[in-house]
């Protein structure tokens, strides 16, 4: 496999200090850009309601990574998928990714509600949210799924 190295363009500033799974809706942080980052790098993003923010897990330890299939948050009541069909932060890549709502934009900062990732967290990139790049159709998921996901957003 090949190898890829990323740089991180920036860091998440907030008030969670540790993962957590719930409770993230109202959850406003702070993205700001490296030093290295001219500014006009964020030009324009304040025009779109909403933008996709890919981030890297951290924190995960190299041997939490799962690479089988296992109960989601290790729940037996849920049944036993793999990583790839769930959204668990011990991915092999520790990538991330959540859209979020653009409130505001200074500079090289750009604010943020709805990001699951804590406070300083490596930002690896911003992409606007275009409806035009968003599902077609209805989306379909198990019931697992929606109830793990009844109060993350909250």
């Amino acid at each position: 496999m090949n190898m890829f190295n990323l740089k991180a363009i920036g860091t998440v500033y907030n008030e969670r200090k540790t993962p957590e799974d719930d409770y993230w809706g109202n959850i406003s942080s702070l993205i700001e850009l490296g030093e290295e980052w001219d500014e006009s790098c964020l030009d324009g993003i304040e025009a779109f309601s909403h933008a996709e923010i890919h981030y890297i897990f951290h924190l995960v330890l190299d041997e939490n990574i799962q690479n089988a299939a296992r109960h989601p948050r290790n729940n037996p009541a849920y049944p036993k998928v793999g990583i790839f069909a769930q959204r668990g932060k011990n991915r092999p890549n520790k990538m991330g990714s959540t859209i979020a709502e653009v409130i505001k934009r200074e500079g090289r900062s750009l604010w943020v509600r709805g990001l699951d990732a804590i406070d300083g967290t490596p930002i690896i990139d911003i992409k606007p949210v275009m409806k035009e790049f968003l599902p077609k159709g209805e989306i379909r998921q198990p019931t697992w799924s929606s109830e793990l996901m009844k109060n993350y957003w909250e």
